[in-house]
Protein backbone atom coordinates (compact mmCIF):
# COMPACT_ATOMS: atom_id res chain seq x y z
CA UNK A 1 0.00 0.00 0.00
CA UNK A 2 1.68 3.45 -1.09
CA UNK A 3 1.69 6.16 1.70
CA UNK A 4 1.31 9.56 0.65
CA UNK A 5 4.07 11.68 3.50
CA UNK A 6 2.74 15.06 2.09
CA UNK A 7 -1.42 14.30 2.90
CA UNK A 8 -2.10 16.10 6.23
CA UNK A 9 -2.35 13.42 9.21
CA UNK A 10 -5.50 13.28 11.32
CA UNK A 11 -5.67 11.48 14.25
CA UNK A 12 -7.77 11.97 17.80
CA UNK A 13 -6.10 14.51 19.17
CA UNK A 14 -6.54 16.99 16.45
CA UNK A 15 -10.34 17.66 17.08
CA UNK A 16 -9.75 20.08 19.80
CA UNK A 17 -10.49 23.92 19.29
CA UNK A 18 -8.16 26.63 18.63
CA UNK A 19 -10.10 28.41 22.22
CA UNK A 20 -8.64 24.99 23.59
CA UNK A 21 -5.43 25.75 22.61
CA UNK A 22 -4.92 29.32 23.02
CA UNK A 23 -6.19 28.75 26.76
CA UNK A 24 -3.50 26.29 27.25
CA UNK A 25 -0.45 28.17 25.71
CA UNK A 26 0.47 31.41 28.21
CA UNK A 27 -0.01 35.09 26.84
CA UNK A 28 3.52 36.40 25.95
CA UNK A 29 2.16 40.16 26.19
CA UNK A 30 1.24 39.20 29.80
CA UNK A 31 2.66 41.47 32.62
CA UNK A 32 3.34 38.08 34.58
CA UNK A 33 7.10 37.57 35.70
CA UNK A 34 9.02 34.65 35.03
CA UNK A 35 10.54 34.02 39.13
CA UNK A 36 12.60 31.48 37.96
CA UNK A 37 15.46 32.88 35.69
CA UNK A 38 17.44 29.77 34.10
CA UNK A 39 19.85 31.71 32.11
CA UNK A 40 21.24 32.65 36.33
CA UNK A 41 21.42 29.40 38.51
CA UNK A 42 21.72 30.55 41.91
CA UNK A 43 25.35 28.81 42.09
CA UNK A 44 26.54 31.44 39.29
CA UNK A 45 28.85 34.32 40.84
CA UNK A 46 29.14 37.40 39.44
CA UNK A 47 31.67 39.36 38.40
CA UNK A 48 33.45 41.48 40.95
CA UNK A 49 32.69 38.97 43.70
CA UNK A 50 35.29 38.38 46.56
CA UNK A 51 37.63 35.50 45.49
CA UNK A 52 39.97 36.21 48.62
CA UNK A 53 39.27 32.94 50.53
CA UNK A 54 39.41 30.61 47.46
CA UNK A 55 42.22 28.68 47.44
CA UNK A 56 42.75 27.46 43.34
CA UNK A 57 45.15 24.44 43.41
CA UNK A 58 47.39 24.24 39.69
CA UNK A 59 50.07 22.45 38.60
CA UNK A 60 52.46 23.87 37.00
CA UNK A 61 54.69 21.54 34.50
CA UNK A 62 58.55 22.66 33.50
CA UNK A 63 59.14 23.68 29.96
CA UNK A 64 59.72 20.59 28.08
CA UNK A 65 62.46 19.71 25.74
CA UNK A 66 60.64 20.57 22.89
CA UNK A 67 59.53 23.90 23.84
CA UNK A 68 60.21 27.78 24.51
CA UNK A 69 58.79 31.04 25.70
CA UNK A 70 58.45 33.61 23.14
CA UNK A 71 60.12 37.07 24.46
CA UNK A 72 57.49 38.81 22.84
CA UNK A 73 53.85 37.32 24.11
CA UNK A 74 55.40 35.17 26.87
CA UNK A 75 53.63 31.99 25.39
CA UNK A 76 55.03 29.06 25.69
CA UNK A 77 55.33 27.48 22.00
CA UNK A 78 56.37 24.18 20.68
CA UNK A 79 60.16 24.33 19.05
CA UNK A 80 58.65 23.89 15.71
CA UNK A 81 57.00 27.95 15.68
CA UNK A 82 60.37 29.48 16.36
CA UNK A 83 60.93 32.01 13.92
CA UNK A 84 64.09 33.65 14.96
CA UNK A 85 66.22 34.36 17.99
CA UNK A 86 66.91 38.02 18.55
CA UNK A 87 69.41 39.16 22.45
CA UNK A 88 66.29 39.03 24.10
CA UNK A 89 65.73 35.12 23.29
CA UNK A 90 63.31 33.37 20.86
CA UNK A 91 60.48 34.89 19.10
CA UNK A 92 57.31 32.92 17.81
CA UNK A 93 56.30 33.12 14.25
CA UNK A 94 53.32 35.08 15.09
CA UNK A 95 55.19 37.84 17.07
CA UNK A 96 57.66 37.95 14.24
CA UNK A 97 54.76 39.30 11.88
Amino acid sequence: MATDYDAPRKSEDDSESIEALKERVPDKLSGAVDVEDADNPSGFELPGADLSDIELDVVVLPAQEDEFTCMSCFLVKHRSQVHHEDAMGYICAECSV
